[in-house]
This record gives C-alpha cells, sequence and structure tokens, in this order.
C-alpha cells in the first residue's frame, strides 16, 4: 500500500518520492494516521476503510476552501484514493504543538476573517461528514430550514433508534425554531465545522485547523462548539469579537446548535451523551414556555 500511496505522492506534486520510512500516529477515533517520509519530505496520511473514500474527498475539498480565505492556516491536500482495500488522504506535515494565548488570540481574529466569506445559500456543494456520521449539506436559502431538516432533525432520527424521548422532545423543539431567531438572520458563512480543541494546533507560532466538516451556516455554530468541550482562552473570544461581534441571543443558541454535536456523539459513542441530550432539550423546551 505504502508503495502506491508514495507513487501517488509522486505524481500530484511533480517530485519524485520514495518512502524510506512510515510510523504510526495516535489519537484519532475515527481514522488512523501515519507520518511518511523519505530521505527529504514528510506527509501526514490517515487511513480508513475503502467505502470511505468520499470522507476524505470531502475533507479535501474543505481544507480548499477554508485555504481560498486566506484567513487560518489549514494543512494543504496533497492527494487522496484508494490502495489495497484501504482510503486514504494525504496531507502537508505540519509540526503542530499547542495553541498558546497569544496563537489563540490571532485564531479568533483569522476565524472572524473566514466567517467574512460568505454565499448566498446555506449548505454546500457536497455532503461530508460530522465524526463518521454523514452530514447533509443540501443548499438552501431557509437556515431554519437547514438547521431543522439536514442538521437537528437527521440527528434525531438517528437517535429515536435507541431514546424514543429524544425524537419526541426533538418534535417539540422543532415546531418552535423559530423562536430562538427573532431579531438573527445569519449569512451563510464558510464555517469548519467541527471546530473543537482537538481540531486546534500551532505551527510556526501561527494557528492551524484541521480536519472540518464544512458547510457554510450561521458563523455562531462554529463558535458555539469552541465552548463545548473547552480548550479556547478568553482572549480567542475577544479577538473574534473585536473582529465581529456576535449578535444578541448567541448564549441561548448555543445550546441549540451544541444539541447537534451532543446528539450525534450519542449516536456514535452511546453512553451519558443520550442524558446530556436530553438535558440540553428540557433547557431549550424551557426557553419557549
Amino acid at each position: 500500500m505504502w508503495t502506491t500511496v508514495a507513487q501517488r505522492i509522486s505524481d500530484a506534486t511533480g517530485a519524485a518520492f520514495a518512502a524510506r520510512s512510515q510510523h504510526a500516529v495516535s489519537g484519532g477515533c475515527i481514522n488512523s494516521a501515519a507520518v511518511l517520509q523519505d530521505d527529504n519530505r514528510r506527509y501526514f496520511v490517515k487511513l480508513n476503510d475503502a467505502t470511505r473514500l468520499g470522507m476524505f474527498e470531502a475533507e479535501a475539498e474543505g481544507l480548499k476552501d477554508i485555504a481560498r480565505t486566506r484567513s487560518v492556516r489549514v494543512p494543504e491536500p496533497v492527494c487522496w484514493g484508494t490502495a489495497d482495500g484501504s482510503a486514504f488522504i494525504v496531507l502537508e506535515y505540519l509540526d503542530l504543538g499547542g495553541v498558546d494565548t497569544r496563537s489563540l488570540e490571532k485564531l479568533g481574529q483569522q476565524l472572524a476573517l473566514m466567517h467574512r466569506a460568505t454565499q448566498d445559500r446555506f449548505g454546500w456543494r457536497m455532503d461530508n461528514t460530522i465524526g463518521s456520521t454523514p452530514q447533509i449539506n443540501t443548499p438552501t436559502s431557509d437556515w431554519l430550514e437547514f438547521w431543522r431538516d439536514r442538521r437537528l432533525g437527521f440527528q434525531l432520527k438517528l437517535a429515536a433508534r435507541n431514546d424514543s424521548r429524544l425524537m419526541n422532545k426533538g418534535e417539540r423543539l422543532m415546531a418552535d425554531l423559530g423562536e430562538f431567531f427573532h431579531g438573527h438572520r445569519p449569512a451563510p458563512s464558510l464555517l469548519h465545522g467541527d471546530l473543537w480543541g482537538g481540531n486546534v494546533g500551532a505551527a510556526e507560532q501561527q494557528p492551524v485547523i484541521f480536519d472540518p466538516a464544512v458547510y457554510y451556516g450561521d458563523r455562531e455554530a462554529d463558535i458555539a462548539m469552541t465552548e463545548l468541550f473547552g480548550g479556547f482562552s478568553a482572549r480567542f473570544y475577544q479577538a473574534y469579537q473585536e473582529t465581529w461581534p456576535l449578535d444578541a441571543g448567541y448564549k441561548m443558541r448555543k445550546t441549540l446548535y451544541n444539541l447537534y454535536h451532543i446528539l450525534n456523539h450519542f449516536n456514535l459513542f452511546g453512553g451519558g451523551y443520550g442524558s446530556q441530550a436530553e438535558r440540553m432539550l428540557d433547557s431549550l423546551l424551557g426557553e419557549l414556555r
């Protein structure tokens, strides 16, 4: 397999690449990963079953879209394909380290600039995945429709296979979804889509984001996810607000947007995420009373 991958790198870059070594990299829960190198160059390679090639194709397109905004740095996709029953994507190797206060401040500024990249409809030109769950991106000009049908509704239907209470409460929430958007008319901003601390690093003192689940949506959804699992400093949020302030009502909508990710975690991993999703639903329904 590695010979095939090395040949694809050579074809994509126009420079001969003969892999001298490869070593596995830990940390991912969806894909396996390795660093492939010859005497002069290194590449980061992610692997999954061959049926997952579309996931890597969408990842590459998402990284390209973010890179075109000239805002936040992302690893450059080199090539992708299948070899010996596995799908792979080859990315630029970046010597990533942890983020500090300064790099998070830069990320806040740069993320606001990335969100300034807009189009006329919500969604994206292709479906992708959130984790390993399909993420439906069929475009529409109606944000409420998009979030209700392609985000919450999709995840709730998956969750109902294991917990019907979530669907019952979710249907009540979706029926009155407009109550959370009085005075808020979001533009379709380019989003990372899966912006938690594990998908952020720093290289050469510059922030880097990776593993996107790109689509055009309400920029608040990206900011909300940064608050879901922590890892982002107060200066990150200050820098974002100074560059492009959020609308009133964000704190209430934050729970609505993070419900999508907790439902997805329940559908992927089970466990306590189901009860967490139910508590979030109860909190949101309480806002409607």
